[in-house]
C-alpha cells in the first residue's frame, strides 16, 4: 500500500509537469499606453491620451489680470487667484445690489412727487430731470412760471421763498446794476436776466407745492437721500472693482518677473495650462 501511494505521488506530479512541456505557455496580453507629455503642445495642439494643452506666453499674465482679476495667477499656477475671484465676484454683487436699491428709491420718490407735490397741476405728470427733483427737496413750492400766465409774454415770479422766484432773484444779482430796481425792458441787462430765468425755472406742466405736505416732503427727502447713498456706494463699489484688476495684474507682473530671474539659469522657460478632457485625439 505504501508503495502504490508512492507510485500515484510521483505520477501525479508528473503528469502536469508533462502537460506543461507539450501546451504552448499563454501568456496575458498587455497594451502599451504610451507617457503622458506633460508639457503643452505650440500652437494648441493635442499630444497624449486625456490632455488637452495649449501654450500661453508668459507676458499674458498681466493681460489676463486686466481682464480678469486672478487670471493671471491661475496662469502662474498660484492658489491666490481664488482670493482674487473671489473678491471680484462680491464686489459685483454688491454694485447690482446697490443699483437695485438705486432703482427702488428712484422710484419711489417720484412716486411721491407725482402723487402728492405734482397732483395739483397736473394729472399726467412728466418725468424730470436729477436737478428738477432736488429742487423739489429744498423748496416748498415752485411757484409760477409766469405771473401773467404767458409763456411768450414771462413775468417771473416774484415770491422769492419759491424756486422761480429764487431763481428770478439769481438772475437779477447777476445782470442788472441793482437787484431791485428793474431797467427797461428792452434794455440788455433785463433781457440777460430774462433769459437765464428761462432757461431755469420751472414749467407749468412740471409745477409742484408740498404745501400742507410737509410729512409727505419728510418722506420725500428720505427717500432722495437713500437713492444717493445707494449710488455712492455704488460707486465705491466699482473703484474696488478697478483697484482689484490693478492689484491683480501688478501682482502677476511682479510674480513673472521674480520667476523669470528664478529661472534665468534654466535653459528652457514655459508657461502654460493643462485641462483634462476624456478622449484622445490622434
Amino acid at each position: 500500500m505504501r508503495r502504490l501511494a508512492t507510485v500515484g505521488l510521483v505520477c501525479g506530479l508528473a503528469v502536469p509537469a508533462a502537460a506543461q512541456r507539450l501546451t504552448p505557455a499563454v501568456r496575458p496580453a498587455t497594451v502599451t499606453v504610451p507617457a503622458l507629455d506633460s508639457r503643452p503642445v505650440g500652437g494648441g495642439g493635442l499630444r497624449g491620451p486625456g490632455r488637452f494643452g495649449v501654450e500661453v506666453p508668459p507676458w499674458t499674465a498681466p493681460l489676463a489680470s486686466v481682464l480678469v482679476p486672478g487670471a493671471g495667477q491661475a496662469i502662474l499656477r498660484q492658489n491666490r487667484f481664488v482670493a482674487y475671484l473671489a473678491v471680484e465676484g462680491f464686489v459685483w454683487l454688491q454694485y447690482f445690489k446697490d443699483r437695485r436699491d438705486w432703482r427702488q428709491q428712484r422710484a419711489a420718490y417720484r412716486d411721491l412727487a407725482a402723487q402728492v407735490a405734482r397732483s395739483p397741476f397736473t394729472t399726467n405728470p412728466a418725468v424730470g430731470d436729477w436737478a428738477y427733483y432736488e429742487s423739489m427737496e429744498h423748496f416748498l413750492e415752485s411757484g409760477v412760471y409766469s405771473r401773467s400766465g404767458s409763456v411768450t409774454d414771462v413775468q417771473p415770479e416774484s415770491d422769492e421763498s419759491t424756486y422761480n422766484g429764487a431763481m428770478w432773484l439769481l438772475a437779477r444779482r447777476n445782470f442788472w446794476p441793482d437787484a431791485a430796481v428793474a431797467p427797461p425792458v428792452n434794455s440788455p441787462a433785463y433781457q440777460q436776466a430774462l433769459a437765464f430765468y428761462a432757461s431755469r425755472a420751472v414749467l407749468p406742466a412740471y409745477r409742484w407745492s408740498w404745501r400742507n405736505a410737509q410729512l409727505e416732503q419728510d418722506l420725500y427727502r428720505r427717500s432722495i437721500n437713500k437713492a444717493n447713498d445707494a449710488v455712492r456706494r455704488a460707486t465705491s463699489d466699482l473703484g474696488i472693482i478697478l483697484a482689484n484688476h490693478v492689484l491683480s495684474s501688478v501682482d502677476a507682473f511682479a510674480s513673472l518677473r521674480l520667476q523669470m530671474t528664478a529661472g534665468a539659469a534654466g535653459s528652457d522657460y514655459r508657461v502654460g495650462w493643462v485641462v483634462p478632457w476624456p478622449w484622445r485625439v490622434p
